[in-house]
């Protein structure tokens, strides 16, 4: 399994409504329930109709595409993750797999192994 870095800053917001997102930038994860508009987006394309925002995440996807069948990947780097104190917030698209962890965490030493971004 590869990990790729993403080369930005994310945050992750509750918005009004989904009129001023920029659905042409390249990273925008939504989501809709009955309660709530959340939107993942790069920092420097946050909509100003923004509620709430947690900022200063850093992130890597799961090179290629994953099948739906495929069992356990996300879990095992969560799991990895999570032994060494670090929480994630987890997206996940039709092909792969998205990990953002908060910034300072996303450098410390322990996070980088053989098999995660550099």
């Amino acid at each position: 399994m590869k990990l790729k870095e993403l080369d930005r800053e994310f945050s992750v917001c509750k918005v009004e409504d989904y009129s001023l997102v920029d659905l042409s930038a390249e990273y925008g994860f939504i989501g809709k329930t009955d309660e709530e508009n959340s939107l993942v987006c790069a920092t420097g394309d946050i909509p100003s109709n923004v509620v709430e925002r947690d900022g200063w995440w850093r992130g890597f996807r799961i090179q290629g595409m994953l099948d739906f069948p495929l069992i356990g990947i996300l879990a095992g780097i969560a799991e990895t993750l999570a032994e060494n104190g670090i929480s994630i917030f987890a997206i996940s698209t039709y092909n792969t797999d998205y990990v953002l962890v908060k910034k300072e965490s996303y450098f410390e030493p322990r996070l980088r192994g053989p098999e995660t971004p550099s």
